[in-house]
């Protein structure tokens, strides 16, 4: 169910809330925390309210998506709920900000907040330098970003590390959840032997590469060498160098990667890209501080000074092949 509320208030809104409640049976109980989108036009909002609803299987929210307007003319709150099987798991409030009530985005927001419960912010694409700073950052506990969805992501992780606070995380982290799974099991097989040299391939405008190349030089405090290929290509290899042989992982496209250890046979493993649902839920499973996060993004990128190379596009190796 859609209810539009044009030209509305906030005490309005939340009084729709409980009606539909009493009438509907939409439920605005059991919900473990509130989701704050925050987004500057409605396609971008649309997007993530489908992959928040999504994520609110396994974490049951209400979900506030503050959605800017023109900031010119007169001050006006256009509101939309949305409720049972239009809102997932969850209860959606859609609010749209024209005038000069864009700038006081978070006094709308603050009297639909579940009284109690923990606050998530999401910037699905631009972000406020300093978001633990900002008006809707400072009343949540997690805030969370999104450098692919900028023009420069490079740049963006730098203002990231230089603004960072402790809740903040980014989804170009979460994306290499599973990569990061992957190594650390295989480091944690015999023969023990630490990582000399590792070297990082992956595209030229994707900032999980350069997460997964600061991750490994904090966490292995070893030579980190990034290899850039083509736009667009993601992520595509990982191979930690080691004096009995190497580990490596290679994807060169698809869902499906081969992983080679020494001593062990070349494996076929499901190593898909991760949907944008898929990550937030991640993201919403924990309301702590992510320390190992934080290491990578303020002193493993700081590492990585000059060991970056580009490389001219190529059949992919076979994992376990010669280098």
């Amino acid at each position: 169910m859609i209810v539009d509320l044009p030209r509305t208030t906030t005490s309005a809104v939340s009084r729709k809330l409980v009606k539909l409640r009493n009438d509907v049976g939409a439920v605005a109980l059991g919900r473990v925390l509130t989701l704050i989108i925050v987004a500057e036009e409605t396609n971008a909002a649309n997007e993530a309210i489908e992959a928040a609803n999504d994520a609110s299987r396994q974490h049951p929210c209400r979900i506030v998506a503050l959605v800017s307007g023109a900031k010119v003319g007169a001050s006006r709150l256009d509101a939309q709920i949305r409720v049972g099987g239009d809102a997932g798991a969850s209860e959606v409030i859609v609010l749209r900000t024209h005038g000069a009530l864009v700038a006081h985005g978070n006094s709308v927001v603050v009297p639909l907040l579940l009284p109690d419960s923990p606050v998530v912010a999401w910037w699905p694409k631009s972000a406020p330098p300093d978001v633990s700073a900002s008006a809707i950052g400072q009343m949540a506990q997690r805030r969370i970003t999104d450098a692919a969805e900028v023009s420069q992501p490079h740049k963006e992780l730098q203002r990231r590390a230089d603004s960072y606070q402790p809740g903040d995380t980014d989804l170009a982290w979460t994306r290499i959840t599973l990569w990061r799974g992957l190594l650390a099991a295989a480091l944690d097989q015999a023969p023990y032997e630490p990582v000399i040299a590792a070297t990082v391939t992956g595209a030229s405008d994707s900032p999980s590469v350069d997460l997964m190349a600061g991750w490994l030089a904090e966490a292995l405090r070893c030579p980190v060498t990034r290899e850039r290929t083509k736009a667009g290509t993601g992520l595509t290899s990982v191979r930690l160098e080691r004096r009995s042989g190497n580990i490596e992982i290679i994807r060169p496209h698809g869902s499906v990667a081969t992983m080679a250890q020494p001593g062990q046979p070349v494996r076929r493993v499901t190593l898909g890209r991760r949907e944008l649902a898929e990550c937030l839920a991640d993201e919403l499973r924990r309301l702590d501080p992510d320390e190992i996060y934080e290491e990578t993004l303020t002193k493993g990128l700081a590492r990585l000074a000059g060991n970056t190379k580009k490389t001219t596009p190529s059949p992919p190796r076979k994992a376990g092949s010669p280098s």
